[in-house]
């Protein structure tokens, strides 16, 4: 005969890529915080659906709830008075959406936008302040990730300045890729070109010129990366200036 459990046995952990509801999770901010930590945390978060376009927040927008992206690309955006924006900052599963709440303020400066379907995990501002007082692991690793956006801002901000329309697309493409961990890119040309601060026409003509030396094939819709080495070698020196630069302080 069989023996029965015993009343006191405790049932198996759940694995610990999973949120307290069984949900898988990428964000890599999230993994890498201990068990102590994680136990906090998942129980407070909300698994969310973004829409392409979806807005998270507005600049100016009173900041009540922050995002760790888990799948899909998140754009930062600066918005002009006359409504024109230019994207200063690209989110995946390695970071968070947010940041100034970190910081102890309430509003944004910018605009945050899903550039294509995305999930993510959202936390209640009060929540997310009350939690960073109890994990000093979450509140270290959202300030280092705000250091490699201020660099990814300020890179950017030098590359948009000065370099050439298909060097900044192969750039910006590449950095995509990385985010969704996919060479297949569901993004229009005139989304690009609204993400660069440039014409669709500029961008038709750079990805024509990438598409021509077997670098990428494009669509209406989409972007596909045949050879990513040689996009590498395509892109200016920001792609590669940034990736080092985030390989060293990861590794300190």
């Amino acid at each position: 005969m069989a023996k029965s459990l015993r009343p006191s046995a405790k049932p198996l952990p759940k694995p610990a890529h999973t949120d307290g509801n069984g949900n898988h999770i990428h964000n890599l901010i999230l993994l890498g915080l201990p068990l102590q930590e994680r136990e906090l945390i998942w129980p407070k978060l909300e698994l969310v659906r973004l829409k392409t376009h979806q807005v998270l927040h507005e600049t100016g927008d009173a900041l009540k709830s922050a995002y760790f992206c888990d799948t899909g690309l998140v754009s930062i955006l600066s918005v002009f008075p006359d409504g024109k924006s230019v994207e200063v900052g690209l989110i995946g599963k390695e970071g968070f959406v947010g940041l100034p709440l970190v910081a102890g303020f309430r509003t944004s400066a910018t605009r945050a936008v899903a550039q294509i379907e995305a999930t993510a995990f959202r936390v209640d501002g009060e929540t997310l302040l009350a939690l960073l007082r109890q994990c000093p692991n979450l509140e270290r690793r959202l300030q280092q990730f705000s250091q490699l956006m201020a660099m990814q801002v300020t890179q950017i901000a030098a590359c948009n300045r000065l370099h050439e329309v298909n060097e900044r697309l192969a750039r910006w493409l590449l950095m995509s890729a990385d985010r969704v961990s996919s060479n297949s890119l569901p993004l229009t040309h005139e989304l690009i070109a609204q993400m660069l601060g440039t014409r669709r026409s500029s961008v038709t003509v750079a990805a024509g010129m990438l598409q021509k030396a077997g670098l990428i094939s494009h669509a209406r819709g989409g972007v596909q990366i045949i050879d990513r080495p040689r996009l590498e070698e395509a892109a200016c020196e920001c792609y590669d200036l940034m990736q080092r630069q985030t390989k060293e302080w990861q590794d300190a």
